[in-house]
C-alpha cells in the first residue's frame, strides 16, 4: 500500500523560506516521478514541480528560480525547497507519485502572510 506523507508547511512571511517534505512508503520507489501539487482556494490544482527517477526536473514557470526539488531515494523522501516566497504561494501543498497508477498525499498547507 502506498503512503506519502507531507510534513514542513506553516505560516511565514513575505520573502521567507520553507522546506516541504514528503515520506515515501513506495517499493520501488526509485522508479517512481514525484511531484509536488498545489491548490489555492478558488484555483485550479497546479503542478509545482516534478522529478523523474533520473532525477530530471521540471519547475512551473510561476515558482522557477525560487523552488527546488529534490529526492533521495535511500531515504525514499522528496523536498520542496521554497524560497522567496509571496502571498500567491499560499495553498495546500500535495505529494505525488507516479509509476502507472498515481498516489497522492493529504497536503500540507502553506500560508505566506505578514
Amino acid at each position: 500500500q502506498v503512503q506519502l506523507v507531507e510534513s514542513g508547511g506553516g505560516l511565514v512571511q513575505p520573502g521567507g523560506s520553507l522546506n516541504l517534505s514528503c515520506a515515501a512508503s513506495i517499493l520501488n520507489f526509485r522508479r517512481f516521478t514525484m511531484g509536488w501539487y498545489r491548490q489555492a482556494p478558488g484555483k485550479q490544482c497546479e503542478l509545482v514541480a516534478d522529478i523523474t527517477s533520473t532525477g530530471a526536473t521540471n519547475i512551473a514557470d510561476s515558482v522557477k528560480g525560487r523552488f527546488t526539488i529534490s529526492r533521495d531515494n535511500t531515504k525514499r523522501m522528496v523536498y520542496l525547497q521554497m524560497n522567496s516566497l509571496k502571498p500567491e504561494d499560499t495553498a495546500v501543498y500535495s505529494c505525488y507519485a507516479h509509476y502507472g497508477p498515481g498516489y497522492w498525499g493529504q497536503g500540507t498547507q502553506v500560508t505566506v502572510s505578514s
